[in-house]
């Protein structure tokens, strides 16, 4: 008979079968038991953040720069509720993410005893997958169930809850891997047939005017899905676009790489998007912000659309050709078949789209991407150009806030590899950008990792700075001051005739103090000429970093497509700035 063990002992037996390293947490009442286990399993380190939400943040940052699931170890009732906010940015974007909950005993459930919440039912819309563990003997199974299903097929997170009776009790351990088949709505991920490949390779073949649409789902696939990217465009001599998620899949400084796409993208990159003939997204969702208005999306193009999710496949948009399969088995697949029937297809194919590649040159001539200068004040783009400058020889990881300097960041510093960038796309949550710093950090010890900030949304979560203290994390917070929520300061400037309600904030702190206070360095810069040798000193300190970036109040982002338009009616600057229909307004 095996020996029987604590649910709470369970819970790190699984977690050592899963060869989890890192636990991102909060205790609280209903998840003592399993703090009291910590202290037996020294290959698993605790990271005590300072509030869920960030806890949450910092596994996703972790699990985005490493590839591997990210944990995160709650409390039952106000514990799990501030967590929601990091599942749902995790659904939303495909991160792994396991997150253990404790909840009250079992005979307390339904008696709205202390600190009982329904977790399940209110994180059921944003994992993946939820389980209200009941008897000890099914703990070990769920969790490993829990760890496959937030890995295997669309990466997402899910929430496996444990009442406190549940922790104490003694059960059965069995490590129980592969439970799951490896298939998606009944349909094989990795059963690409030759007759789809075939398919696929002629839309190329005919194509003059096509153009690769890439995401996060590249990301999500792994490094080879990256290096197989690279290697079929080159094959092909295409241009490549990337959504915000898909950013260092390809080279960002590669010739045939167009730059962003979408609602802050480049001029070349969306116009090529609104004219090509064959449009191959690769991992991508036909987000709003990259379409722009649907009916005049892409109008006379064919699509092909690769995605591991069947659910993601003609949801949006029509296409002409869908694969549902692993981005890396994919590009693999087709890059072999591609070989073997179109030897010198890359010389033979020049011709056929040399119209086209001299289309994109005159759209770049635009240089969508250029702003005026100053030699009095810093212009947040180029602070992030500085940066990038003075860093692009590290190996540099990113992560953003969300808001006007997470689009100046996009654009400006540029990725060549993949998992170096860690920004909230699909539900923008400010404050993201301090925690995913943390746990990129714990990712990546000795790497530089760098927070492009907005004041704004960093005072969201500010209080991770503690964290990264107490870990000797040498984080460093570059934010862009400019004293506003400067997207909605934009947004009203441009949809609601500038009435500046509540965006402006008056009683920002000293950062530098701040700094200063949590045990870390604090340092300014105020003018263009004093860039330069203060991004350095943020650079040369082996300490976490608050950088107070002082940048142009008034500055808006752009290119911008403007709400309710089709994606090739851009706004280059502000001297183009039209008015944005009612309908239009809605769409922000």
């Amino acid at each position: 008979m095996p020996n029987l063990i604590s649910g709470a002992e369970i819970v790190f037996k699984a977690l050592e079968d899963q060869k989890v390293e890192y636990i991102f947490g909060y205790p609280g009442g209903a998840v003592l038991p399993i703090y009291d286990e910590l202290k037996n399993h020294n290959s698993i380190k605790h990271i005590l953040a300072r509030h869920e939400q960030g806890a949450g943040h910092a596994a996703e940052g972790y699990a985005r720069s490493s590839g591997k699931p990210g944990v995160l170890l709650v409390t039952s009732g106000p514990g799990a509720t501030n967590a929601v906010t990091a599942l749902t940015d995790a659904y939303m974007d495909s991160i792994p993410l396991v997150c253990i909950s404790g909840q009250v005993p079992t005979h307390l459930i339904g008696t709205d005893a202390f600190q009982e919440c329904d977790t399940t039912g209110i994180t059921r819309p944003c994992t993946k997958h939820n389980w209200l563990v009941k008897d000890v003997n099914d703990l070990s199974r769920v969790l490993h169930l829990a760890f496959e299903v937030a890995t295997t097929g669309r990466p997402g997170p899910v929430l496996v809850d444990i009442p406190k009776d549940i922790q104490f009790k003694k059960g059965k351990y069995k490590f129980t891997k592969n439970t799951l088949k490896k298939k998606l709505n009944g349909k094989a991920a990795n059963k690409v047939s030759n007759k789809e490949l075939d398919k696929f390779i002629d839309l190329i073949k005919k194509s003059s005017k096509p153009i690769f649409y890439t995401g996060g789902g590249v990301i999500n696939s792994g490094p080879e899905a990256s290096k197989y990217l690279r290697e079929l465009v080159s094959l092909t001599g295409f241009p490549i676009t990337s959504t915000l998620q898909g950013l260092g899949a390809y080279p960002g400084d590669d010739p045939q790489f167009l730059g962003m796409l979408g609602m802050h993208g480049t001029y070349e990159a969306n116009n090529a998007m609104h004219d090509c003939d064959l449009m191959i997204n690769i991992g991508a969702r036909f987000d709003d912000r990259i379409t722009g208005k649907v009916d005049e999306f892409s109008p006379s193009s064919k699509k092909i659309h690769v995605d591991i999710d069947p659910s993601s496949i003609g949801k949006n948009i029509k296409v002409d050709l869908a694969v549902v399969s692993d981005v890396a088995y994919l590009l693999k697949s087709l890059i072999k078949r591609f070989k073997e029937k179109n030897k010198n297809f890359l010389n033979s194919n020049k011709q056929k789209t040399s119209n086209w590649w001299k289309q994109i040159e005159k759209w770049k001539e635009k240089k969508s991407l250029n702003f005026i200068n100053s030699k009095k004040i810093i212009k947040p783009q180029h602070a992030v150009q500085r940066l990038y400058e003075l860093t692009k020889n590290q190996d540099t990881f990113i992560t953003t806030e969300v808001g006007q300097h997470q689009m100046w960041a996009a654009q400006h510093y540029k990725f060549n590899k993949p998992n170096r960038w860690m920004t909230s796309g699909g539900l923008g949550t400010m404050g993201y950008g301090l925690p995913a710093a943390i746990g990129v950090q714990i990712a990546n010890p000795g790497k530089l990792v760098v927070d492009i900030a907005g004041e704004a949304s960093v005072l969201m979560t500010m209080q991770e700075m503690s964290t990264a203290v107490q870990y000797s994390l040498p984080i460093k917070i570059f934010i862009l001051n400019n004293e506003y929520m400067g997207m909605v300061r934009q947004w009203q400037e441009l949809l609601h005739e500038k009435n500046y309600s509540e965006s402006y904030t008056a009683a920002l702190p000293d950062f530098v103090k701040l700094a200063e206070s949590y045990g870390c360095v604090g340092i300014r810069a105020k003018t263009p000429d004093e860039l330069d040798e203060k991004i350095k000193e943020m650079l040369e300190v082996k300490k976490p970093v608050i950088f107070d970036c002082v940048v142009d109040k008034s500055e808006n982002c752009f290119p911008m497509i403007p709400s309710g338009k089709p994606h090739n009616q851009m706004i280059l600057g502000p001297e183009e700035e039209k008015e944005i229909s009612d309908e239009g307004k809605i769409l922000v």
